[in-house]
């Protein structure tokens, strides 16, 4: 590990992690302008559920769209579209132009994802693939919409949607994607939605105090214990048995075993490995992370269809990346709503599932930077056998560690704050903007990111990479998948959500 002339405060206007952090917390400020009566986030739009038949019988968009507040339900829902175009390209515009990306390359691809991915996010809430039969806050669409059939997926049929047509462009429409690809960001998408579910989790701790504590307690001992577990496991069969040098070793367990992508390159840069070697490795990560995406989710529901936190968690601890994992928890949660709701016409706390498989990632995350100061030091000392003669500064952690998760526990700790201090009336105010932010704004991030991971993700360059991609596939469904199943299973067995009417 390099000394470096790096600040504390170095990145904080030029980093993605760092963006995420600041697009979240200027969301979260916006819905907190309800305590002065300023409604600044209700413009947003969002899906309303709607039948095709019925929509072509008597077409108009306000079947389609709304807006998320009831101030500003006289706003017609192509103003509201057209509001926030504008807010989401012009905020994640000046994050790309401080980024030093192409900022007008940047526009044109975003305004093309953004107007895609709203299309799928109406797409997703036809009434035939949304539905459920079960009524909830007295609506029973199934049945309002006299549907005689219907995949009764909730709100996940977007998300599966925006994947599918994401996965097709990256796949079979090369030259365009590569073109979207300078707007198709998945991990700035969901660490900034990351960020506004620390509202929620606030929230939810007020709600239900102990099992919100008792959620981070048990996924912090959960990601304590895979550390442990999976890293030295995974090493030893990539050398033992598939002949790697140490350093591809190295870089593949951190990869497969903590927290991808960043994991692989903190680890690279922490043991100077050959720079071929992280890129391998995060190519891996993203083309399994659709395996596990697709798999994972129904795979965990069918096996424990009553543990929806055991398998949120085991999905924290599994899936790599965090836009992979949010997004697949996302899924996860959609899938046990949908089964809890057709048995009892309740909903979980919604959130709370997504929440578990976050807040498990999230301890992970936190720990890439201690992982790599570590690391660097074993390897001078141990590998390298050189003698440490200079003092490795305690900054490499700051610089290393994910600044959106600060962000996330900040929110977090200044919702808890209202929830415990304000008066009823501020309390109120501040619940109405911010169930705006983790709401709209969220989900439609999920979407963003759900698009985005499908339009960067290339199956073909598998090819040439047989032998880690074997080694990659038997390490993460032999080895970090089960034992992260019974290590989510033992800290979390027994815990459920909270149940809202």
């Amino acid at each position: 590990m390099e000394q470096t002339n790096k600040k504390w405060y170095s990145g904080m206007t030029t980093t993605e992690d760092w963006w995420a952090a600041w697009l979240g917390l200027f969301f979260f400020a916006l819905g907190l302008l309800a305590i002065w009566g300023i409604d600044a986030v209700g413009w947003m739009i969002k899906p309303k559920t709607w039948e095709f038949t019925d929509l072509m019988r008597d077409f108009s968009w306000h079947k389609l769209l709304k807006t998320s507040s009831k101030a500003y339900a006289d706003l017609h829902p192509l103003a509201a579209l057209l509001i926030s175009y504008v807010v989401f390209t012009v905020l994640t515009g000046i994050g790309a132009y401080f980024m030093g990306w192409n900022v007008k390359k940047y526009v044109r691809s975003f305004t093309i994802i953004f107007f895609a991915t709203v299309l799928m996010w109406i797409i997703g809430h036809e009434a035939h693939l949304s539905a459920v039969d079960a009524t909830v806050k007295g609506h029973n669409y199934y049945r309002e919409f006299n549907l005689s059939w219907g995949l009764q997926l909730g709100g996940g049929a977007a998300f599966i949607i925006a994947l599918i047509v994401g996965l097709l462009i990256g796949n079979f429409m090369r030259n365009w994607a590569e073109e979207l690809k300078e707007a198709a960001k998945p991990e700035w998408f969901i660490k900034t939605a990351i960020v506004l579910l620390g509202i929620k989790l606030g929230i939810m701790t007020m709600k239900a105090a102990g099992f919100t504590y008792e959620l981070a307690l048990a996924g912090a001992a959960a990601a304590f214990v895979a550390y442990l577990l999976f890293w030295p496991i995974v090493y030893y069969i990539a050398r033992r048995y598939f002949g790697l040098n140490r350093e591809s070793a190295a870089v593949l367990s951190s990869g497969i075993s903590i927290c991808g992508v960043s994991a692989s390159i903190a680890t690279a840069g922490a043991i100077k490995a050959k720079p071929v070697i992280p890129v391998a490795v995060s190519t891996l990560i993203i083309i399994f992370a659709m395996f596990e995406m697709i798999v994972l989710p129904p795979a965990y529901v069918a096996i424990a269809p009553n543990q929806p936190i055991v398998n949120a968690a085991a999905m924290g601890m599994t899936v790599k990346t965090d836009g992979a994992d949010a997004a697949a928890g996302a899924i996860l949660e959609e899938l046990h709503q949908v089964k809890f709701q057709k048995q009892t016409g309740k909903r979980y706390e919604e959130g709370s599932i997504l929440s578990a498989a976050i807040l498990t990632k999230i301890w992970i995350d936190l720990f890439i930077g201690i992982w790599a100061f570590v690391l660097a030091v074993v390897w001078m000392k141990y590998v390298e056998k050189k003698r440490v003669q200079q003092k490795i500064s305690a900054l490499e952690i700051w610089h290393r560690l994910p600044k959106f998760v600060l962000a996330y526990v900040f929110v977090w700790l200044v919702m808890i704050a209202f929830m415990k201090w304000a008066s009823p009336e501020v309390l109120e105010a501040v619940k109405h903007g911010e169930n705006i932010v983790q709401g709209s704004f969220r989900k439609f991030l999920f979407m963003l990111t759900f698009f985005s991971i499908g339009i960067i993700t290339d199956f073909s360059k598998l090819k040439g990479m047989g032998r880690l991609a074997l080694l990659y596939a038997i390490a993460l469904f032999l080895i970090i998948a089960p034992i992260a199943y019974l290590v989510a299973w033992i800290f979390h067995h027994g815990m459920m959500p909270p149940v809202v009417d």
